[in-house]
């Protein structure tokens, strides 16, 4: 045993209890998807933009969006049904280690290849120059996208992880961030967070203006990640539209229902589930001071990070401890691109690395001030997208039992660490 070893060998974690958080689950059957979201196209003026031998440009970003595969293959589905000649084009910045081939694989963990989709996927970081914006900054699209007959631009809308405004994670962002590149994200991001709120928007209208943009997809989803809204949007109506949208899909977020809490232990992160691995909008840990939410945890502790994110742990700089099983899986060639892109150096700092989850949770919890020791407030999630089964500890129990809300589903239970002091039901294998 070791010294740090010796020094939390004696920090005691409470008992915790798995309980549901109920929220509106209304949300579209996934069996319907394809027809409603082929009927919106149909019923909405992008449809008409639409023309036999058009060479379309549908794209593809690199978050973890509910049904996406089904949606896009859909969307080409009909596209091919108008005599479109559709392709993908990945759509997400410096994501992907800012590499053709990494942004490839990307959308290919997500079930999105050339063969699932029925069409081929144009995968490069090459940009070509739109022009200026009103602020005199150059606005860059992808290649081929541009070289496309129209461009048909399908995004989540969402509230952002650093930033507020009246556009956000949405169809503007995927448009100026996500068709801009590594190059063009790099632009919008040069002055920090608090002018995005101002050029988002500034840079989407050169993109309406100078690029062959028919028309968007807009998806929202659920508190439990169901998709809930499937919006077509004529290039006309974007600008108008989004934020009513994102208005809406705020409405519809989850959070934990306890706050404040002691210490948040969250069993994984990664660029699937959050562009900041564990979406700030639940933990209340921002990476900027121009967006604000979430809970209030003193300590938060990560241990793991999804397949899905390829080694990219941007966004571990946001816990206080870690543990060398998340550490290990750390690749900083795909995690640092996102910060040279941004300038936030926050997101990929290394937080303290513990042995194991038995020692991270312990340092977390011990490194706590002015708090019941005996009785600590814990919380412990899957992820930041799972907000449907929760555990809480025993100081948490009378909030929940009185809450309408929630519904306690087992008795208080220890910890369940495995011989090499990490969590046996990591991921929420119990649930």
């Amino acid at each position: 045993m070791g010294a740090i070893s010796e020094l939390l060998k004696d920090v005691a974690l409470p008992k915790m209890a798995l309980i549901e958080q109920r929220f509106d689950d209304t949300h579209l059957p996934v069996e319907a998807i394809p027809e409603i979201l082929q009927e919106a196209l149909e019923q909405n003026a992008v449809s008409k933009r639409i023309f036999p031998g058009m060479r379309i440009a549908v794209t593809a970003g690199s978050r973890g969006i509910t049904n996406i595969a089904l949606i896009l293959r859909a969307i080409v589905d009909y596209l091919r049904s108008k005599g479109a000649v559709p392709f993908i084009v990945p759509a997400m910045g410096s994501h992907g280690g800012a590499t053709a081939e990494g942004q490839r694989t990307v959308i290919a963990a997500f079930g999105i290849t050339e063969e699932s989709m029925g069409c081929e996927i144009f995968s490069s970081m090459e940009t070509v120059l739109l022009g200026p914006a009103e602020n005199g900054k150059p606005v860059y699209c992808d290649k081929y996208a541009y070289q496309a007959d129209g461009i048909l631009v399908v995004g989540r809308v969402k509230a952002h992880t650093a930033f507020r405004g009246p556009y956000e994670s949405g169809i503007c962002k995927m448009m100026c961030i996500g068709l801009g590149k590594q190059k063009g994200a790099e632009v919008l991001h040069a002055d920090g967070f608090g002018q995005m709120c101002e050029e988002v928007p500034m840079f989407a209208r050169v993109f309406l203006e100078k690029a062959p943009i028919i028309g968007a997809v807009a998806l929202l989803e659920n508190a439990y990640d169901q998709t809930r809204e499937i919006v077509a949007l004529d290039r006309d109506e974007i600008m108008d539209e989004e934020p009513a949208l994102l208005l809406r899909a705020k409405s519809y977020m989850p959070r934990i229902l306890f706050d404040p809490v002691d210490v948040l232990v969250v069993d994984e992160m990664g660029k699937n589930i959050s562009g900041d691995g564990m979406d700030p909008n639940i933990t209340g840990r921002f990476p900027t001071v121009h967006a604000t939410g979430g809970i209030t945890a003193q300590r938060v502790a990560v241990l793991d990070l999804t397949e899905e994110t390829h080694g990219n742990a941007a966004g571990m700089g946001l816990a206080d401890v870690t543990c060398r099983r998340l550490y290990n899986k750390v690749d900083f060639e795909q995690t640092y691109p996102n910060s040279i892109t941004n300038t936030i150096t926050e997101v990929a700092k290394i937080p303290m690395v513990l042995y194991n989850d038995r020692e991270a949770i312990q340092m977390a919890l011990k490194s706590c001030n002015y708090i019941d020791r005996a009785n600590p407030r814990i919380v412990r999630i899957v992820n930041t997208m799972e907000m449907r089964h929760i555990w809480i500890s025993e100081a948490l129990l009378p909030l929940a039992e009185a809450n309408p809300q929630v519904t306690v589903l087992s008795s208080p239970a220890p910890f369940a660490f495995d011989s090499e002091g990490n969590l046996e039901d990591l991921g929420g294998k119990r649930i």
